[in-house]
């Protein structure tokens, strides 16, 4: 089979004949052309999408018999039909799968690490190092990878003999056999790859990291490339720009906006927190002391106050065990307590019969009863 991807690259319609076309188990139909411009599955970069004739093509695998087409409609063997490429789609993809053939080969002659995992998705790149990178060691690489770019580098595709390949200092993930083919970046990378490719780096554009992590050893980097990038700082920008009119501050400010809101917020949540504290404080000096099972309702508690307000009730004797509830229409979060009785099995009756979940020691329980405020106070003045 003619495989155009490679030879024509640039090819975004071709004509071909259809030398076979079954069904599937999947309800999807396999096509066998004699020859493709459809890049197959393979090597991180996804298949092609586009069109054969009036049938969709939805995924392109090579398998024993050769290049399988996917379509959604039957074609006739011994046909001849166009074949259209999505070529938007493709050249994104050939814009990613170059930046990072520079992102990784740059990182590889720098700091000595592998590419050991590559996974082009819809809205960005991800590449797998085997080893640590600093921020700023991956912002000086992504710097580097832009200079060649920028530079406008034609890509070199080449075949080279036995020979020549063990003499030869290239990248690869796992070990080849039969014949190779190299993609170098004159100055950035010279890897085995069977993916296809922009003809010169300055139709990249630009690529942008966009994330690290660490990740089983090493780090995992997320980039984008041309369209993507693109795409990407607009989005970014849109995000910015909303910002900065909610804040009243201009976007080049908008950092330290947020940081100043986040601090009024941690005053604000430490004030909240002090009132409420001496709010509940309060409540409890209303009830007087007693020996008894006290059950009390309250409103909009959290489950923090519950706790505090529950703790503040059996420690100031206001009753032997103390049950706080908050909530409404049928859902009650609860806190159980004393300071002489186990609450683990006082909770665990109270939940069987109020269709509650929850749990704690013998202090204190807290969880929540799916149950009406009579029922509630029914079973907790039998149980207790």
């Amino acid at each position: 089979m003619d495989q155009l991807y490679y030879n024509k690259p640039y090819v975004k319609t071709f004509e071909s004949e259809v030398l076979d076309c079954r069904q599937g188990k999947d309800g999807f139909f396999q096509v066998l052309l004699d020859r493709t411009a459809f890049y197959p599955v393979g090597g991180g970069q996804p298949a092609d999408r586009g069109t054969l004739g009036e049938a969709a093509v939805l995924d392109v695998r090579e398998m024993a018999e050769g290049i399988i087409h996917f379509t959604d409609k039957p074609l006739k063997p011994g046909s001849r039909v166009i074949g259209t490429i999505d070529w938007e789609r493709r050249f994104c993809l050939m814009q990613n799968h170059s930046g990072e053939h520079l992102l990784s080969g740059i990182v590889h002659k720098h700091y000595g690490l592998d590419n050991v995992g590559f996974h082009m998705g819809k809205d960005e790149v991800t590449v797998d190092f085997n080893g640590p990178l600093t921020l700023e060691q991956i912002e000086a690489a992504e710097a580097e990878v832009n200079d060649i770019i920028w530079r406008n580098i034609p890509v070199v595709e080449f075949y080279p003999s036995k020979e020549e390949l063990s003499r030869m200092d290239y990248r690869s993930k796992k070990e080849l056999t039969g014949q190779v083919r190299l993609i170098e970046f004159p100055g950035g990378d010279v890897c085995a790859c069977c993916g296809t490719h922009v003809m010169s780096s300055g139709e990249i554009g630009i690529l942008k990291v966009t994330g690290m992590i660490h990740y089983k050893g090493g780090v995992r980097v997320s980039m984008v490339c041309g369209r993507l990038a693109l795409q990407d700082y607009g989005n970014k920008q849109k995000a910015v720009s909303g910002i900065s009119i909610l804040l009243s501050a201009k976007p080049d400010q908008v950092l330290e906006a947020v940081d100043r809101l986040k601090e009024e917020g941690f005053k604000k949540d430490g004030r909240i927190s002090r009132l409420s504290k001496e709010l509940l404080e309060r409540k409890t000096r209303d009830y007087p002391e007693w020996d008894g099972p006290l059950l009390v309702f309250d409103r909009d508690l959290s489950p923090v106050e519950l706790r505090q307000y529950c703790t503040m009730l059996y420690e100031g004797k206001k009753g032997r065990v103390v049950l706080a509830c908050s909530g409404g229409e049928g859902s009650y979060p609860y806190a159980l307590g004393s300071g002489s009785q186990d609450m683990r099995a006082l909770s665990n009756a109270l939940n069987r019969r109020l269709n509650g979940r929850g749990g704690g020691n013998a202090l204190m329980a807290q969880g929540t009863f799916q149950a009406v405020p009579e029922d509630i106070r029914k079973a907790f003045e039998e149980e207790a």
